[in-house]
């Protein structure tokens, strides 16, 4: 069985290798077809994403709030056809299509032997920021990610994650994978996506972020807390189809000396600006709000074991 598995995974691959090889002015005409089976025949979650809408922006008028919905689906359907475009992307293709900016910053903290975590978001083409690692060759970069529940899927993102020399890590293993490298003297760059959903036993924090009451992981702060890494936020921005320019905005020289939780509460209010610039290219398809203070209180209807859980960071 296992064997058929592998064969289908070779033979999948090697099907999207070939179709990624297509240009992307030409991957973009299937995008716009995607888009009319996605939006208008399947209509894809689209119950989640108006809530989502109408709970982050209240001031927005309908047709406002409808034209953000279909501009998250043309561009939701471009994330789809770019990210299979990366199976097979030339290093100068992506150098052409993807900017850095502010990468000397992560040098300078490297040069005063510092390891730098990176804040960003389902912002925009998050599979493409794996490329930093060919713009940063000297460092680990790295990239904290959760294991897909199909593993012939996850091998693949695994296998296109890495194309650009980043290293992926699972979330699990953060902290120890982090924590070797530090012993062997390696400067690493670290992402980490931190818009997800937590556990209950994880919910450290729950800042305000798009008017709505949020529970937040706070993995990023402590990992960025115990090496003491600079921290920057990662903002991006596509300035027109095909084409993205990644903004670094530094938080911190050193995460040790910051107060509890601002640098997650810091993370939320770039993240929101990014958002609000321009509305479309988050994920809202995103459940992000299922699980309510409500439900932790719930979860934890005892005071003081919630004291405990919100209190660790």
């Amino acid at each position: 069985m296992k064997k058929l598995g592998d064969l289908v995974y070779y033979i999948g691959f090697a099907l999207i290798y070939l179709f990624s090889m297509l240009p992307l002015s030409i991957l973009y005409v299937f995008s716009d077809l995607c888009y009319v089976l996605v939006y208008h025949v399947a209509g894809y979650r689209k119950s989640v994403i108006r809530r989502n809408l109408l709970n982050s922006f209240p001031d927005k008028t309908k047709r406002e709030l409808k034209d953000i919905e279909k501009d998250f689906f043309h561009w939701f359907c471009d994330y789809v056809f770019e990210t299979i475009k990366l199976t097979s992307m030339s290093e100068q293709e992506m150098r052409k299509r993807l900017r850095f900016e502010g990468l000397d910053m992560v040098r300078k903290a490297a040069g005063e032997g510092r390891s730098s975590s990176v804040y960003l978001g389902h912002y925009c083409n998050w599979e493409w920021v794996s490329s930093l690692g060919i713009h940063l060759p000297e460092y680990v970069c790295g990239q904290i990610y959760h294991e897909l529940e199909n593993k012939y899927v996850n091998r693949y993102f695994l296998k296109i994650r890495g194309r650009f020399k980043a290293q992926s890590v699972v979330m699990e293993e953060t902290l120890q994978t982090i924590r070797e490298w530090h012993k062997e003297g390696k400067i690493s760059v670290v992402g980490y996506i931190s818009d997800q959903v937590p556990g209950f036993s994880s919910m450290h924090y729950w800042p305000t972020f798009l008017n709505q009451q949020t529970p937040t992981y706070t993995g990023t702060e402590r990992i960025a807390k115990i090496f003491d890494t600079a921290v920057f936020y990662m903002d991006i921005i596509r300035p027109r189809r095909g084409y993205y320019v990644v903004r670094l905005i530094k938080m911190s020289d050193g995460a040790k000396s910051e107060p509890l939780f601002s640098l997650t509460e810091r993370y939320y209010r770039l993240l929101e600006q990014s958002i609000q610039r321009n509305p479309p290219y988050w994920l809202w398809s995103h459940n992000r709000w299922k699980r309510k203070w409500e439900d932790f209180v719930e979860y934890f209807p005892d005071p003081n074991e919630r004291k405990r859980i919100l209190s660790k960071l």
